[in-house]
Protein backbone atom coordinates (compact mmCIF):
# COMPACT_ATOMS: atom_id res chain seq x y z
CA UNK A 1 0.00 0.00 0.00
CA UNK A 2 1.46 3.29 -0.84
CA UNK A 3 1.35 6.34 0.79
CA UNK A 4 -1.30 7.88 -1.62
CA UNK A 5 -3.46 5.05 -0.69
CA UNK A 6 -3.04 6.00 3.59
CA UNK A 7 -2.59 9.71 4.28
CA UNK A 8 -5.16 12.29 4.83
CA UNK A 9 -6.66 14.27 1.66
CA UNK A 10 -4.76 17.36 1.18
CA UNK A 11 -7.78 18.84 -0.54
CA UNK A 12 -11.92 17.43 -0.88
CA UNK A 13 -13.84 18.53 -3.64
CA UNK A 14 -17.56 16.70 -1.90
CA UNK A 15 -20.41 17.03 -4.44
CA UNK A 16 -19.72 20.64 -6.08
CA UNK A 17 -22.84 21.74 -8.22
CA UNK A 18 -22.39 24.87 -10.29
CA UNK A 19 -24.92 25.74 -12.61
CA UNK A 20 -25.61 28.96 -14.72
CA UNK A 21 -28.80 29.28 -15.66
CA UNK A 22 -30.34 25.45 -17.13
CA UNK A 23 -26.87 24.94 -17.77
CA UNK A 24 -25.06 22.64 -15.45
CA UNK A 25 -21.13 22.82 -15.26
CA UNK A 26 -20.77 21.21 -12.29
CA UNK A 27 -23.09 18.20 -11.56
CA UNK A 28 -22.24 16.43 -8.11
CA UNK A 29 -18.14 16.17 -8.74
CA UNK A 30 -16.32 14.45 -5.62
CA UNK A 31 -12.83 13.63 -5.79
CA UNK A 32 -10.35 14.19 -3.14
CA UNK A 33 -6.14 14.68 -3.72
CA UNK A 34 -3.78 13.41 -1.43
CA UNK A 35 -0.36 14.68 -0.44
CA UNK A 36 2.83 14.24 -3.30
CA UNK A 37 -0.12 12.79 -5.65
CA UNK A 38 -0.40 14.02 -9.10
CA UNK A 39 -4.32 14.25 -10.14
CA UNK A 40 -5.72 14.22 -13.07
CA UNK A 41 -9.17 15.77 -14.25
CA UNK A 42 -10.25 14.90 -18.29
CA UNK A 43 -12.91 14.86 -20.82
CA UNK A 44 -14.10 16.16 -23.52
CA UNK A 45 -14.08 20.00 -24.57
CA UNK A 46 -16.85 21.65 -22.82
CA UNK A 47 -16.95 18.33 -20.04
CA UNK A 48 -16.59 20.75 -17.22
CA UNK A 49 -13.19 20.80 -16.29
CA UNK A 50 -12.17 24.64 -15.89
CA UNK A 51 -15.34 25.13 -14.14
CA UNK A 52 -13.63 22.69 -11.85
CA UNK A 53 -10.49 24.71 -11.67
CA UNK A 54 -12.65 27.62 -11.27
CA UNK A 55 -14.42 26.67 -8.31
CA UNK A 56 -11.45 25.47 -6.55
CA UNK A 57 -9.34 28.92 -7.18
CA UNK A 58 -12.63 30.97 -5.85
CA UNK A 59 -13.44 32.26 -9.32
CA UNK A 60 -16.90 30.62 -9.19
CA UNK A 61 -19.08 30.01 -6.07
CA UNK A 62 -20.94 26.74 -6.62
CA UNK A 63 -25.01 26.35 -5.63
CA UNK A 64 -24.00 23.34 -3.29
CA UNK A 65 -20.90 21.15 -2.44
CA UNK A 66 -17.72 21.63 -0.13
CA UNK A 67 -14.36 22.44 -0.68
CA UNK A 68 -11.49 22.27 1.83
CA UNK A 69 -7.84 22.90 1.47
CA UNK A 70 -6.00 21.19 4.59
CA UNK A 71 -9.11 21.10 6.39
CA UNK A 72 -10.24 24.91 5.36
CA UNK A 73 -13.28 25.77 3.24
CA UNK A 74 -12.75 27.67 0.57
CA UNK A 75 -16.17 27.92 -0.64
CA UNK A 76 -16.63 31.47 -0.16
CA UNK A 77 -13.74 32.81 -0.05
CA UNK A 78 -12.01 35.13 -3.14
CA UNK A 79 -9.18 34.11 -5.04
CA UNK A 80 -6.57 35.82 -3.08
CA UNK A 81 -7.48 34.74 0.28
CA UNK A 82 -7.57 31.06 -1.12
CA UNK A 83 -4.13 31.69 -3.19
CA UNK A 84 -2.72 32.92 0.44
CA UNK A 85 -4.06 29.57 1.97
CA UNK A 86 -1.59 27.50 -0.52
CA UNK A 87 -3.09 26.90 -4.05
CA UNK A 88 -0.83 28.17 -7.12
CA UNK A 89 -2.57 28.14 -10.67
CA UNK A 90 -1.20 28.08 -13.95
CA UNK A 91 -3.24 28.87 -17.20
CA UNK A 92 -3.98 27.47 -20.52
CA UNK A 93 -3.46 30.96 -22.20
CA UNK A 94 -0.16 32.58 -20.75
CA UNK A 95 -0.43 35.41 -18.48
CA UNK A 96 3.02 37.02 -18.15
CA UNK A 97 3.98 40.25 -18.32
CA UNK A 98 5.67 40.29 -21.60
CA UNK A 99 7.95 43.41 -20.75
CA UNK A 100 9.24 42.56 -17.65
CA UNK A 101 11.89 40.03 -17.59
CA UNK A 102 11.97 36.48 -16.22
CA UNK A 103 13.18 37.27 -12.91
CA UNK A 104 10.75 40.08 -12.46
CA UNK A 105 7.94 37.83 -13.77
CA UNK A 106 9.07 35.06 -10.96
CA UNK A 107 9.09 37.56 -7.97
CA UNK A 108 6.18 38.44 -8.66
CA UNK A 109 4.90 35.20 -7.54
CA UNK A 110 6.41 36.66 -4.25
CA UNK A 111 3.61 39.13 -3.73
CA UNK A 112 1.51 37.41 -0.72
CA UNK A 113 5.20 36.52 1.39
CA UNK A 114 5.83 40.21 1.39
CA UNK A 115 5.02 41.95 4.34
CA UNK A 116 6.53 45.68 4.18
CA UNK A 117 5.32 48.27 2.59
CA UNK A 118 5.65 50.67 -0.15
CA UNK A 119 7.88 53.34 2.29
CA UNK A 120 10.44 50.63 3.48
CA UNK A 121 10.57 49.42 -0.09
CA UNK A 122 11.73 53.01 -1.31
CA UNK A 123 14.10 53.72 1.76
CA UNK A 124 15.62 50.44 1.07
CA UNK A 125 16.86 49.66 4.61
CA UNK A 126 16.09 46.73 7.16
CA UNK A 127 13.45 44.48 7.11
CA UNK A 128 12.80 45.28 3.50
CA UNK A 129 16.17 44.56 2.23
CA UNK A 130 16.52 41.49 4.36
CA UNK A 131 12.99 39.94 2.89
CA UNK A 132 13.95 40.96 -0.59
CA UNK A 133 17.14 39.18 -0.56
CA UNK A 134 15.34 36.03 1.03
CA UNK A 135 12.60 36.69 -2.16
CA UNK A 136 15.52 36.99 -4.68
CA UNK A 137 17.00 33.72 -2.88
CA UNK A 138 13.84 31.39 -3.50
CA UNK A 139 13.46 33.03 -7.24
CA UNK A 140 17.04 31.94 -8.21
CA UNK A 141 16.19 28.30 -6.62
CA UNK A 142 13.24 28.17 -8.84
CA UNK A 143 15.69 29.64 -12.13
CA UNK A 144 17.87 26.63 -11.47
CA UNK A 145 14.98 24.37 -11.17
CA UNK A 146 13.26 25.06 -14.40
CA UNK A 147 16.84 25.46 -16.02
CA UNK A 148 16.05 29.12 -16.75
CA UNK A 149 19.52 30.39 -16.71
CA UNK A 150 20.06 31.60 -20.04
CA UNK A 151 16.81 33.29 -20.35
CA UNK A 152 16.75 35.04 -16.43
CA UNK A 153 17.36 38.91 -17.36
CA UNK A 154 15.42 38.59 -20.83
CA UNK A 155 11.65 40.35 -21.63
CA UNK A 156 9.39 37.11 -21.60
CA UNK A 157 7.96 38.58 -24.38
CA UNK A 158 11.17 37.53 -26.37
CA UNK A 159 10.91 33.94 -25.23
CA UNK A 160 9.71 31.16 -26.87
CA UNK A 161 6.36 29.78 -26.01
CA UNK A 162 7.53 26.75 -24.49
CA UNK A 163 10.22 28.63 -22.20
CA UNK A 164 7.19 31.60 -21.93
CA UNK A 165 4.95 28.29 -20.69
CA UNK A 166 8.31 27.31 -17.87
CA UNK A 167 7.99 30.50 -16.54
CA UNK A 168 4.51 30.88 -15.91
CA UNK A 169 4.96 27.53 -13.80
CA UNK A 170 7.62 28.96 -11.99
CA UNK A 171 6.23 32.27 -11.15
CA UNK A 172 3.50 29.66 -9.60
CA UNK A 173 6.33 27.72 -7.79
CA UNK A 174 7.19 30.76 -6.48
CA UNK A 175 4.19 31.17 -4.09
CA UNK A 176 5.56 27.99 -2.37
CA UNK A 177 2.11 26.30 -2.67
CA UNK A 178 0.34 23.66 -0.97
CA UNK A 179 -1.48 22.36 -3.98
CA UNK A 180 -0.53 23.65 -7.76
CA UNK A 181 -3.29 23.61 -10.54
CA UNK A 182 -1.96 23.02 -13.72
CA UNK A 183 -4.14 24.05 -16.89
CA UNK A 184 -3.00 22.85 -20.10
CA UNK A 185 0.50 22.61 -18.96
CA UNK A 186 1.39 21.86 -22.39
CA UNK A 187 -1.11 23.00 -24.81
CA UNK A 188 0.48 24.02 -27.99
CA UNK A 189 3.94 22.85 -27.42
CA UNK A 190 5.94 20.61 -29.38
CA UNK A 191 7.02 16.94 -28.91
CA UNK A 192 10.43 18.33 -27.36
CA UNK A 193 8.66 21.39 -25.37
CA UNK A 194 6.17 18.76 -23.99
CA UNK A 195 8.88 16.48 -22.84
CA UNK A 196 10.67 19.32 -21.00
CA UNK A 197 7.26 20.10 -19.34
CA UNK A 198 6.58 16.30 -18.37
CA UNK A 199 10.01 15.84 -16.76
CA UNK A 200 9.49 19.10 -14.60
CA UNK A 201 6.03 18.22 -13.93
CA UNK A 202 7.71 14.99 -12.05
CA UNK A 203 10.22 16.81 -10.51
CA UNK A 204 7.91 18.95 -8.61
CA UNK A 205 5.75 15.83 -7.29
CA UNK A 206 9.22 13.68 -6.30
CA UNK A 207 11.76 16.54 -5.70
CA UNK A 208 9.73 19.40 -4.13
CA UNK A 209 6.72 17.20 -3.63
CA UNK A 210 3.76 19.60 -4.31
CA UNK A 211 0.82 18.03 -5.57
CA UNK A 212 -0.75 18.96 -8.14
CA UNK A 213 -3.94 18.95 -9.99
CA UNK A 214 -3.96 18.78 -14.11
CA UNK A 215 -6.31 19.26 -16.67
CA UNK A 216 -4.51 18.36 -20.03
CA UNK A 217 -6.06 16.57 -23.21
CA UNK A 218 -2.88 15.37 -24.02
CA UNK A 219 -4.38 11.71 -23.19
CA UNK A 220 -0.49 10.19 -23.35
CA UNK A 221 0.81 12.64 -20.89
CA UNK A 222 -1.84 11.95 -18.79
CA UNK A 223 -1.94 8.60 -19.01
CA UNK A 224 2.25 8.86 -18.32
CA UNK A 225 2.02 11.14 -15.58
CA UNK A 226 -0.95 10.86 -13.24
CA UNK A 227 -1.17 8.73 -10.27
CA UNK A 228 -5.39 8.98 -10.11
CA UNK A 229 -7.50 10.45 -13.46
CA UNK A 230 -11.26 11.55 -12.80
CA UNK A 231 -13.07 12.00 -15.56
CA UNK A 232 -16.41 14.34 -16.47
CA UNK A 233 -18.45 14.50 -19.18
CA UNK A 234 -21.45 17.36 -19.47
CA UNK A 235 -19.85 18.42 -15.81
CA UNK A 236 -20.92 14.53 -14.74
CA UNK A 237 -17.97 12.67 -12.89
CA UNK A 238 -17.76 9.16 -14.90
CA UNK A 239 -15.11 7.47 -13.24
CA UNK A 240 -12.48 7.77 -10.72
CA UNK A 241 -9.52 5.45 -10.60
CA UNK A 242 -5.67 4.72 -12.16
CA UNK A 243 -4.58 5.52 -15.65
CA UNK A 244 -5.32 1.87 -15.93
CA UNK A 245 -8.44 1.55 -14.73
CA UNK A 246 -9.57 4.52 -16.78
CA UNK A 247 -8.09 3.15 -19.65
CA UNK A 248 -10.10 0.09 -19.92
CA UNK A 249 -13.83 1.95 -18.36
CA UNK A 250 -16.40 1.46 -21.04
CA UNK A 251 -18.27 4.67 -19.56
CA UNK A 252 -14.69 6.41 -20.45
CA UNK A 253 -14.46 4.62 -23.98
CA UNK A 254 -17.93 5.95 -24.53
CA UNK A 255 -17.65 9.21 -23.58
CA UNK A 256 -14.70 9.71 -25.87
CA UNK A 257 -15.41 7.28 -28.78
CA UNK A 258 -19.18 7.71 -28.84
CA UNK A 259 -21.65 4.47 -28.09
CA UNK A 260 -20.52 2.49 -31.57
CA UNK A 261 -16.95 2.04 -30.04
CA UNK A 262 -18.27 0.62 -26.58
CA UNK A 263 -18.53 -3.13 -27.79
CA UNK A 264 -15.02 -3.21 -29.92
CA UNK A 265 -13.37 -1.18 -27.04
CA UNK A 266 -14.25 -3.22 -24.17
CA UNK A 267 -13.13 -6.12 -26.79
CA UNK A 268 -9.54 -5.00 -27.94
CA UNK A 269 -8.97 -2.03 -25.12
CA UNK A 270 -9.66 1.59 -25.50
CA UNK A 271 -7.61 3.72 -27.58
CA UNK A 272 -7.50 7.22 -25.99
CA UNK A 273 -5.20 9.17 -27.98
CA UNK A 274 -4.53 13.02 -27.74
CA UNK A 275 -7.15 13.26 -30.85
CA UNK A 276 -10.21 11.27 -28.65
CA UNK A 277 -9.53 14.01 -26.57
CA UNK A 278 -10.27 16.68 -28.52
Amino acid sequence: MTDIDTAEPLLVFDDVNLSFGSVKAVNGVSFAVQPKELFAIIGPNGAGKTSVFNVLSGVYRPQRGSVTLDGRQLVGMRPPKIAKLGMARTFQNIELFSNLTVLDNLMLGRHQHISYGALAAFAWVGPARRQEHRHRAVVEDIVDFLQLEQWRKMPVGLLPYGVQKRVELGRALAMEPKLLLLDEPVAGMNLEETEDMARFILDIRDELHIPMIMVEHDMGLVMDLADRILVVDFGTPIATGTPQEIQSNPDVIRAYLGGDHQTEAATDGPALTKEAAG
